[in-house]
């Protein structure tokens, strides 16, 4: 790779023009720009104006699921059951028989009515095999087709006979309309999706797998797919030794056993645990899906392994109970053994300030998506719905836990909300609880660096002299060009400077 200094570029926050000097997939100097002339044979680009910044991780995906949305059946714009009738019927009319109608993103609270039912859904489907799962992926609408193909799914935690189905019933129907897809289809979509990834701006995804999320068939061809987008995998699965978990990681190739393992559902769907009853379920405090002991186990397992571990938590009672495991971990092994793990904690939306003080003594990372809070809070918001106006204040607290000392890593949980950084780092910084936001620097280095620490490494919001050539160009918010360590991933212009 040739010597290449851009120049007339903006850093985020700064003054005045500088410029960068790559070679060999390093930056080999930064200054400013006046200083740049003379800098021998190297290939010069104006950029005159462009921002700079480290390119963009996303530290909670599914790769194959969103992928499989760019081109297929979104149904976040639906604003009636009938809605999502008509479109299943539509995409039922292009789908092979032995196919499954995949389609994403109801969310009945918009609508004035409930959501379709298995007989509603049948009839549209024509006797096809449909799965549409909700917004948050922890409840979805199966037609008896696809409930055939999971037997399993009849009678357990989650079933209903006419009407969505949640927890054990949701993943029976998942796992059943996966299978369905043939491996030409899952890697398509796979790499659909990093190539979306990369023209955003994102050269770095953790991906969230898990037996229940995904499976072990659909990381391994994410992580031997070769994409230029580095793909950091996590498996959700529960272990209680230390043999356990070295070998469980080397039979899925994941960096750590985090991510999808679900302590608890979500909010929307109510299955998040909580303390006391749902507002609108009265009685109802959700699902607790792993016992104190097991997440204990779990956390202490990877600890004596050196490796990363950590768990979905949503709802305050499932926070407790990872705060309680985590010290218990630290108690059956060192707090200093706890730190070097970096363990990690998704969502964390239930965190209050004491237990946020208990995080960050431990050295976890907190894997949020402040997209959520862009489309649930506020006092009209599901939030508010779910929990009470007064509760739903308290939801995502990115300041308290930033103040704290907890690293923030940023992502999307995409397909529940858009890959979108520059709308991840807006919402971070314009939260609908003002005393719950961040500003637009810290945003932007969550969403860089914080994802890097989130995944055992390191780095900056902007690139820096002797680190990898990895950057991202922006006009506004539109991505010109992504570079990961000198490989260009995306470039807008057709023009790449490496």
């Amino acid at each position: 790779m040739s010597r290449t200094l851009l120049t007339g570029l903006r850093l985020p926050g700064r003054p005045g023009p500088v410029a960068i000097e790559t070679e060999a997939g390093r930056v080999t100097w930064t200054g400013a720009a006046e200083r740049a002339r003379g800098r021998g044979d190297a290939r010069v680009e104006d950029l005159d104006g462009v921002l700079l910044t480290s390119p963009f991780v996303d530290a909670h995906v599914h790769t194959t699921a969103s992928g499989l949305l760019l081109d297929g059946l979104d149904l976040t714009r639906c604003a009636t059951a009938a809605g999502v009738l008509a479109a299943v019927a539509a995409a039922a009319g292009t789908t092979p028989s032995a196919g499954v109608v995949w389609g994403h993103g109801w969310e009945e609270d918009r609508w004035s009515g409930p959501p379709p039912s298995r007989a509603e859904l049948d009839r549209a489907a024509a006797g096809r095999a449909v799965y549409l799962s909700r917004i948050d992926v922890h409840s979805a609408l199966a037609s008896t087709a696809l409930v055939d193909r999971a037997p399993g799914a009849v009678g357990t935690a989650g079933w209903s006979p006419t009407g969505p189905l949640s927890a054990d019933a949701h993943h029976h129907v998942r796992r059943a309309a996966l299978a369905a897809l043939d491996p030409a289809q899952r890697r398509s979509a796979q790499r659909a999706f990093l190539d979306h990834a990369a023209s955003r701006g994102v050269a770095e995804v953790h991906e969230c797998a898990g037996p229940e999320i995904s499976g072990r068939a659909d990381l391994a061809d994410l992580l031997a797919g070769g994409h230029g987008v580095h793909v950091v995998g996590y498996w959700g699965e529960a272990v209680d030794t230390r043999d356990a978990a070295r070998a469980l990681r080397a039979e899925t190739g994941a960096r750590g056993l985090a991510g999808d393992l679900f302590v608890d559902g979500s909010l929307g769907s109510r299955t998040a645990a909580l303390h006391t009853p749902y507002r609108d379920a009265p009685g109802w405090t959700g699902n607790r899906y792993l016992d104190p002991d097991v997440l204990a186990a779990h956390l202490a397992a990877c600890t004596r392994a050196g490796i990363q571990g950590g768990f979905h938590v949503i709802g305050e009672a499932a926070v407790e109970d990872a705060v309680a495991a985590l010290e218990e971990a630290a108690r059956r092994t060192s707090p200093a053994a706890v730190r070097a793990a970096r363990h990690r904690l998704e969502h964390l939306e239930m965190v209050d300030a004491g237990q946020a003080a208990r995080l960050a003594a431990l050295g976890v990372v907190a894997s949020v998506q402040p997209l959520f809070d862009a489309a649930w809070g506020g006092p009209d918001g599901m939030y508010a719905a779910r929990l009470g106006a007064d509760r739903a204040r308290g939801m995502n607290p990115f300041r308290t836990l930033d103040e704290a000392g907890v690293v923030l890593a940023l992502g999307s949980d995409s397909p529940v909300t858009p890959l979108d950084p520059w709308a991840t780092v807006r919402a971070a910084a314009a939260h609908r609880t003002p005393s719950s936001s961040v500003d637009e620097a810290t945003a932007l280095a969550a969403h860089t660096a914080g994802g890097r620490h989130a995944a055992g490494g390191a780095g900056t919001p902007v690139p820096e002299s002797g680190g990898p050539a990895s950057y991202a160009l922006w006009d506004g918010t539109r991505c010109l060009r992504t570079v990961r360590e000198g490989h260009v991933l995306h470039d807008a212009g057709g023009d790449p400077a490496e």
